[in-house]
């Protein structure tokens, strides 16, 4: 089986968010409530028509990579936006101005949200939230 780690090694967001995945399959027995972490593919390259089409299915720039729809320590769901670990040095993290909408929407929604540099970032992230209080 391949690891998260071999998975991260490539150092691109999608590896690392392949990783961080790989790590909540192997790890729901621990967190149930992993099973109810979700991926909008909002990103990578279209081509205009199949942009198009998704943008009018709904499709809205700048949504949060991973949702969690499990409401944890008075928060609503927790939110992450996933960065590769060379952004971290970027004004903002490398957050691009619709994702920082979002943060600001989602956390007024009672969301808790994070940017994360990394699966292993993102893993600390899912760890401290799922050991909130439920509900």
């Amino acid at each position: 089986m391949i690891t998260p780690e071999q998975l991260a090694k490539s150092g691109s967001e999608d590896g690392e968010q392949l990783a961080l995945m790989q790590w909540c399959a192997l790890n729901l027995s621990t967190y149930p409530d992993l099973k109810w972490l979700h991926h909008s593919p909002n990103g990578g390259f279209r081509n205009k028509s199949e942009g198009a089409r998704l943008k009018a299915m709904g499709v809205k720039p700048g949504f949060h990579d991973l949702i969690l729809l499990v409401k944890h320590g008075g928060y609503t769901g927790l939110s992450i936006e996933m960065k590769s670990l060379k952004m971290k040095d970027k004004k903002d993290g490398g957050a691009r101005d619709e994702q920082t909408m979002w943060a600001e929407h989602l956390t007024g929604q009672g969301f808790y949200v994070k940017l994360c540099h990394g699966w292993l970032e993102a893993k600390s992230c899912l760890e401290w939230y799922l050991k909130l209080d439920r509900g």
